[in-house]
């Protein structure tokens, strides 16, 4: 009977790490092979959002600020479901997105520091809401550049960045 018992451990042991394996798979778009979620910014001054992945479904919102990043978690042909930082979501024409990864500043007055390091000068203060263009991550800070100014943010501050980022 031990040695049925010791198999049946076995099996399960087996069963879980498969199981983890599995989860820790990143899911690959169907139309560009690229990551889901991913990441990316609202090309156009203005963009709608549609109900659905076609021209004839209903525009539910209009994105009015260009860079706006946004979060991919699905593809259609030409169309990409997309979420934004309040969790609102819907369908966009690829050609209205760009590659390009912006965040946004959550908190007011987030202090952007000339190292990863909060002993170093600050070079700049951002307001809640502004939209930055992300340089890169490390160690939980970010670098970040917007209004001309170029800066170190700890990532905890930040909207638009996968959790691994976050967790570099």
């Amino acid at each position: 009977m031990k040695h049925v018992t010791s198999n049946i451990g076995a099996w399960l042991l087996a069963a879980l790490l498969a199981g983890q394996a599995f989860a820790q798979q990143k899911t690959i778009g169907p139309e560009t092979s690229l990551p889901l979620p991913r990441f990316v910014s609202v090309k156009a001054n203005q963009g709608n959002v549609r109900r659905g992945p076609s021209m004839s479904h209903r525009i539910d919102w209009v994105f009015q600020r260009r860079n706006m990043p946004v979060q991919v978690v699905a593809e259609y042909g030409h169309w990409r479901r997309v979420v934004d930082r309040d969790g609102a979501g819907g369908w966009m024409h690829y050609s209205l997105l760009s590659g390009t990864r912006t965040v946004i500043i959550e908190t007011d007055f987030t202090s952007l520091y000339r190292q990863p390091d909060p002993n170093t000068n600050i070079v700049a203060y951002a307001e809640i809401g502004v939209i930055a263009y992300l340089e890169e991550c490390a160690n939980g800070w970010c670098e970040v550049r917007a209004d001309g100014k170029r800066g170190w943010v700890k990532a905890h501050n930040l909207w638009g960045l996968t959790e691994q980022e976050k967790a570099k």
